[in-house]
């Protein structure tokens, strides 16, 4: 049987959702069938998948190399083919990289065109596109966004369906994905980073990871945390101004002295940190030693 033949079949019987087919379908379209649709199913061989796989981008051959092994999983199954020739394959690492995205007061004074409204509900309320374009007027309630729904259908796991505080700025959002992602490629970001803003603004007024995470809908807590490691250089400056007030109660950097004392073991000078009102001391006994 050819490829091509049996993947109709694949496509009747997967149990998927009809986004997830659609997506299957585009890219068995675009990238398998040129090279393997019209080979038999015992003729596909390793080294054909790898140089289709080589040529493509990783996150892209991922997608390709699952769909392969999906494809020949449900061929076994049904006895029409006896060998997986995605067996063992691997592709090259998807290379993460940390992605812009802008703090709130950054969105808030910025001019958003036709999108003002939109773009602040999405940075304040950390929807993803899909979610917020299926939400209406009666999906906010009791000060609450109830979020049960995407423009595909249902939400497609249960820590997606969630509410989170309601805090203005609801129009409805454009039902097609480009005419946002246009509006915020102009500012440098894409509409997912919106979902980062609004993590970001939940790490800086102190709210937990485990909430942050169950308010972003995320089903791992490592992405949350992911986002929530994410440093800013202002705050490096503000890390080193809360530690000199904790060093020094009155909260005078000027007051602060690094008092080096005598490190016997090491032979060295070690740094210790004191604060103008006890440091006579702390010097008398750096000099006495």
């Amino acid at each position: 049987m050819l490829v091509d033949e049996w993947v109709e079949t694949v496509w009747k019987v997967l149990q998927v959702r009809p986004k997830t087919l659609h997506d299957y379908r585009r890219l068995y379209r675009r990238h398998l069938m040129p090279v393997i649709g019209s080979m038999s199913l015992d003729d596909v061989d390793v080294v054909v998948l790898q140089q289709k796989l080589i040529s493509l981008p990783p996150q892209t051959a991922r997608h390709c190399l699952m769909l392969v092994k999906t494809i020949y999983r449900e061929a076994k199954l049904y006895k029409v083919c006896g060998n997986n020739p995605a067996d063992g394959l691997r592709t090259a690492p998807i290379q993460i990289s940390d992605k812009k995205f802008l703090t709130w007061p950054e969105v808030d004074e910025r001019d958003w065109g036709r999108y003002n409204h939109q773009v602040r509900f999405l940075a304040l309320h950390g929807l993803r596109w899909s979610e917020a374009a299926a939400i209406t007027e009666s999906d906010i309630r009791d000060e609450f966004v109830f979020v049960s729904r995407t423009v595909n259908g249902p939400c497609k796991s249960k820590t997606s369906v969630r509410k989170v505080p309601y805090l203005g700025w609801f129009k409805p959002l454009p039902m097609t994905y480009k005419p946002l992602q246009k509006c915020a490629n102009k500012h440098g970001v894409t509409v997912h980073s919106f979902r980062r803003t609004y993590a970001y603004l939940l790490k800086t007024q102190g709210i937990h990871v485990t909430t942050a995470q169950k308010l972003l809908g995320h089903s791992d807590p490592m992405m949350t945390l992911r986002v929530y490691t994410s440093v800013l250089d202002s705050e490096i400056d503000d890390a080193g101004d809360k530690l000199f007030n904790f060093l020094n109660p009155i909260g005078n950097k000027n007051s602060l002295q690094i008092v080096p004392l005598l490190n016997a073991r090491k032979g060295g000078l070690a740094p210790r940190y004191n604060s103008a009102t006890n440091s006579n001391t702390l010097n008398n006994s750096a000099e006495n030693s």
